[in-house]
């Protein structure tokens, strides 16, 4: 049975969200790399490790929405989105 396109378009757009929490914590990691062999001002720990933990379970909850169809796939879904909406708002708006 095919998936509908609401499901399919959200699992897309969580699937873009995810990819963008795990390039984010790329940057910041390679931003830690550069300003501590610098000496200049850069992440810290906390804002390592809550990208880290966000990006890693994002990308298991994606997993999960890409393999089940339904409401366990739709509620891994909105986790991602949830998890996006947390770290942007919590590291980057406030």
């Amino acid at each position: 049975m095919t998936e509908r396109l609401p499901g399919r378009l959200l699992r897309g757009f969580s699937g873009v969200l995810c990819a963008g929490l795990v390039a984010l914590f790329a940057v910041l990691v390679g931003g830690w790399v550069f300003t501590t062999r610098t000496g200049a001002p850069g992440p810290g720990p906390g804002m390592l490790l809550g990208h880290g933990l966000a990006a890693a379970a994002a990308v298991a909850a994606q997993l999960v929405a890409d393999r089940r169809a339904g409401r366990v796939g739709a509620l891994a879904a909105w986790v991602v989105v949830a998890l996006a909406a947390l770290v942007l708002g919590g590291y980057w708006l406030f």
